[in-house]
């Protein structure tokens, strides 16, 4: 232990942070609403900002990163949790990781156990905004919205974006800088904007 702290001081430096910032952390998720987990790891507190009556719920065993230096890709912000409307719900399950991830709800985002969310990657439900420009003058939070499934096991890499009714299923991993716009089945790896299968993992 102590030659491995010799070796990488920045990752001692990091969890006397964590340690330190925890209690916090921990009245900062209270404060919004957000039960706190078994085995939570954060370093550095997220920014949440969750709809009246909405729903926040995460597993166990959370790993979250939020300080630039807590991740050698860097952290270009912290973490957002983030639900547009009182029926919105965001739902991670155990053992997520997440490198400054933004997740943005106004319907659904549901993330399965073990998933991993790469450096600055952002997973959004909704437009936003009307396409169309009279739409926009009369309500420009008028945006569709559709429910994100992101299944057990992925892996996504940095500087992804899933954007709004799409799925990504088990074991699947998405290459640096995808665009998702649809659905990605099982067990494949897939890139590219927009982003499209590569190869089948299960002949791997």
């Amino acid at each position: 232990m102590i030659e491995q702290t010799r070796q990488t001081p920045w990752k001692a430096i990091n969890e006397l942070r964590r340690y330190a910032a925890l209690p916090y952390i921990r009245l900062y998720f209270a404060l919004h609403g957000v039960g706190w987990g078994e085995n939570w790891m954060i370093y550095g507190a997220p920014l949440i900002q969750r709809y009246s009556g909405s729903v926040i719920q995460i597993g166990r065993g959370l790993n979250m990163r939020n300080w630039f230096g807590s991740n050698p890709l860097g952290v270009n912000h912290r973490s957002i949790l983030a639900t547009w409307s009182a029926e919105a719900r965001i739902t991670l399950g155990d053992e997520v990781g997440m490198t400054g991830a933004t997740l943005v709800a106004q319907t659904g985002i549901t993330v399965g156990n073990r998933v991993f969310i790469g450096a600055n990657s952002s997973i959004v439900d909704t437009d936003f905004h009307p396409l169309a420009a009279e739409q926009r003058q009369q309500d420009p939070s008028a945006g569709i919205s559709r429910r994100i499934v992101i299944a057990d096991d992925v892996f996504i890499g940095m500087n992804v974006l899933i954007l709004k009714g799409s799925t990504i299923g088990a074991g699947s991993i998405i290459g640096a800088g995808s665009v998702i716009s649809g659905d990605i089945p099982e067990g494949v790896v897939a890139a590219g904007n927009p982003a499209q299968i590569i190869r089948s993992l299960k002949s791997a």
